[in-house]
């Protein structure tokens, strides 16, 4: 009996080794096959994070342009305005720049002291 009961346990360990080895391959395609899912799910969303990204970065881009002409617009008329100020009265207009510039340069030079 004792050779019996020997062949018993070898076997039975022949057949949990077996099983082990099979778990053991199962993990590791399990492991492997979720790994990859997240490798794509992540690669996915920098796709649309990045899209998401550029198509906020064109309506930005729009929206400036149209803030950048206005200002355009705004200095060119302030320009006409200035250059029409300065043909009417040169002499008014000379005198104001040179107060204005005596001032700034007062304030600036009492700044560095």
């Amino acid at each position: 009996m004792p050779v019996d009961t020997l062949n018993h346990a070898a076997n039975e360990a022949k057949a949990a080794k077996g099983a082990a080895g099979n778990f053991a391959d199962h993990s590791q395609r399990a492991f492997t096959e979720a790994l990859n899912a997240a490798e794509r799910a992540i690669a996915e969303a920098a796709k649309t994070a990045e899209k998401a990204l550029k198509e906020g970065v064109e309506a930005l881009r729009g929206q400036t342009k149209a803030y950048t002409e206005t200002a355009g617009q705004g200095v060119e008329e302030a320009q006409r305005y200035v250059m029409e100020r300065v043909k009417e009265r040169p002499m008014t207009a000379t005198l104001a720049g040179l107060g204005v510039g005596l001032l700034l340069g007062l304030l600036l030079s009492n700044r560095s002291k």
